[in-house]
């Protein structure tokens, strides 16, 4: 209560939007947000038999792979000894977290497991006065919670309570696994916008990523020394699996560049339409005209944070 109180008492009114916010950052994050709804839903649809030591280390170590040309283009900077600071606890919250949500995507459906993630962005905005300071706006915080609001609504069976998701979290492990991976992202949001504060974010997206697949490598070695023979199963797959996932490392870090971590979490979290929508075309996942009227919720919510 006491940290809630804190949070609350830093909430802003605006005079007006920054100067030097550009509105680039919104059209980044919408990328993002479909771009790793995209990884998702082919992680799903064509690795649905791997693993989540196989999932996460082809992800990320093809990914890597194809951003090293993009990050050998980059200037190299000097950053302080404070960057490090930044970016050592990154590698195994990113690594843990991704673990969690390979492993949800497998064990329920998409459309079970992706609406917890709608809890990162609020998550994300206590994080963020913690570590970084950031405060929101009235507006602003009103539209965090509409979109947190639509993907908790989003669990609600027809006909059941609103207490319905949380007691699934106590039978089932995919909406459990993922609430976990919600607070982990709350974490590694803000503490990616930390490091952001020393070194652009061509250069940290591309090779923090580049980085992260040599450590999942060593950890699947250590962990699960079989599941590297994944990496050269279904090449065309992987590609499309990691060419999305790309896409997302590129512009999460160019939006968060220019916005309050917040607001660009709460932006990407619209994935959760993207998905619900690739639930129903590629799986036959059922009711998504309901889950899209709830998603409305989700859109007004973006509304508030984009003015």
């Amino acid at each position: 209560m006491f940290v809630a109180g804190r949070v609350f008492s830093h909430i802003r009114v605006p005079a007006g939007r920054p100067h030097n916010v550009p509105m680039d950052w919104f059209a980044l994050a919408l990328l993002c947000a479909f771009a790793i709804a995209s990884s998702d839903a082919f992680t799903k649809r064509l690795l649905g038999d791997y693993d989540a030591y196989e999932s996460a280390t082809v992800r990320l170590v093809w990914a890597g792979a194809l951003l090293l040309p993009w990050a050998l283009a980059q200037p190299w900077p000097a950053p302080p000894p404070v960057f490090w600071a930044w970016v050592a606890p990154l590698l195994p919250l990113e690594i843990g977290a991704l673990l969690l949500y390979m492993r949800a995507l497998r064990v329920a459906p998409l459309h079970d497991t992706l609406p917890y993630l709608a809890f990162t962005p609020v998550f994300t905005a206590v994080t963020g006065w913690a570590l970084l300071g950031e405060r929101l706006s009235v507006q602003g915080f009103a539209g965090i919670v509409l979109v947190t609001a639509g993907g908790y609504l989003l669990n609600v069976e027809r006909g059941g309570t609103w207490i319905e998701p949380l007691a699934r979290m106590r039978r089932e492990p995919g909406p459990r696994l993922m609430l976990s991976v919600s607070f982990l992202y709350g974490l590694t949001s803000v503490i990616g916008k930390g490091a952001l504060q020393h070194v652009p974010g061509r250069f940290l997206g591309a090779w923090y990523f580049i980085v992260l697949g040599a450590a999942m490598v060593a950890v699947t070695a250590l962990g699960r020394p079989r599941a590297l023979r994944a990496l050269w199963r279904r090449p065309a797959a992987h590609l499309l699996v990691a060419g999305s996932f790309a896409v997302m490392v590129v512009t999460h870090f160019l939006a968060l560049e220019h916005v309050e971590t917040a607001y660009m979490i709460a932006v990407k979290r619209t994935s959760l339409l993207f998905g619900i929508v690739y639930g129903a075309l590629l799986f036959g996942e059922a009711r998504l005209g309901r889950h899209l009227a709830i998603g409305t919720l989700m859109v007004a919510g973006v509304v508030l944070i984009v003015l």
